[in-house]
């Protein structure tokens, strides 16, 4: 069973919460009971018990709990045992009723399966690029978009440090329809290796070199150097131009798009820590979060992402 407290108690802890949460109400119900004063008559001569408590010589009346104010206090344990018995989170007991909130869930998404399911398997049967085009289609994809995607790629779609831009054209492994399907299907597995063994010279060669690749080299004459080098050393995965190689899902190294700059950061830094550190991304398989059924939805709102530009 689980329950508020994760997946079952050992023996010894359930009981002792058990023990505990009812002893407790025991002894609240019996400390009510035993200090309930019914005799609210004044004695012979005119006074009223005290309890000896007194502010600016007046004195706190020792009277008895109003009538409907004890009643409802009586009301209350009653409900609380009741509750116990019925529900679960006393301990390992699961309740009479066998309810979990667990079995709540997967009820309510049993149902909306049942209710949805054929609205989904319709849209399957849309093309991508024609359901890209449905507004309806778009809206559900987008809610789908923002309660599974949106936490790495944000609610604008617009990526951030190591997450992809999917608003603009640069794919790592391709944005053709089947290439989105794929990914959201299976994930993907990015790993770019470390080159600190090529030392401290040849890294910032490289790094003028990559930089060059777009203009922006820094230094021409390191650029120069570094050219060979990343011939022997690069090229294999990002190809003799730096323009990557979408099939094992190495950047294009001649465009504005730069997955791993931090905000501030200039971009020769950003290549060089990647020179000397590497990187590392994964892009987890969707299809068990959001359901087969849903991936072709989602990625015809991928792809019409990078069509509203």
């Amino acid at each position: 069973m689980n329950n508020l407290w994760g997946d079952s108690l050992s023996s010894f802890w359930s009981t002792w919460i058990i023990v505990i949460t009812l002893s407790t109400i025991g002894i609240a119900f019996w400390l009510l009971f035993a200090n309930r004063k019914t005799d609210k008559a004044p004695d012979a001569g005119g006074n009223v018990e005290t309890t000896g408590h007194a502010a600016d010589e007046i004195e706190e009346y020792d009277n008895p709990l109003p009538r409907w104010w004890f009643q409802l206090y009586i009301a209350t344990v009653i409900f609380s045992l009741g509750y116990l018995l019925l529900y679960p989170g006393l301990g390992n007991f699961s309740g009479l009723l066998g309810w979990s909130q667990e079995k709540q869930w997967q009820e309510e998404v049993a149902r909306a399966e049942e209710r949805f399911a054929p609205i989904f398997t319709q849209y399957q049967e849309v093309p991508i690029p024609k359901l890209s085009q449905d507004g309806e289609a778009m809206q559900v994809a987008e809610r789908i978009f923002l309660n599974n995607c949106a936490v790495c790629h944000g609610s604008n779609a617009k990526g951030g440090y190591g997450f992809p831009n999917l608003t603009d054209d640069a794919w790592l492994y391709g944005g053709a329809p089947e290439n989105i399907v794929q990914t959201l299907t299976n994930g993907r597995n990015g790993l770019m290796p470390s080159w600190q063994q090529l030392g401290s010279e040849n890294i910032e060669n490289v790094t003028q070199y990559v930089l060059s690749l777009s203009g922006k080299a820094e230094d021409p004459e390191r650029a120069k150097k570094g050219a060979a080098v990343f011939a022997s050393v690069c090229a294999a995965c990002h190809t003799p131009n730096g323009t990557g190689n979408q099939a094992i899902g190495a950047p294009n190294l001649t465009d504005e798009a730069w997955l791993y700059q931090a905000p501030g950061q200039t971009l020769a830094d950003s290549i060089r820590q990647t020179l000397r550190n590497g990187r590392n991304g994964q892009m987890p398989a969707q299809a068990a979060y959001i359901g087969e059924d849903k991936v072709h939805l989602v990625a015809a709102y991928v792809y019409s992402l990078s069509r509203q530009q």
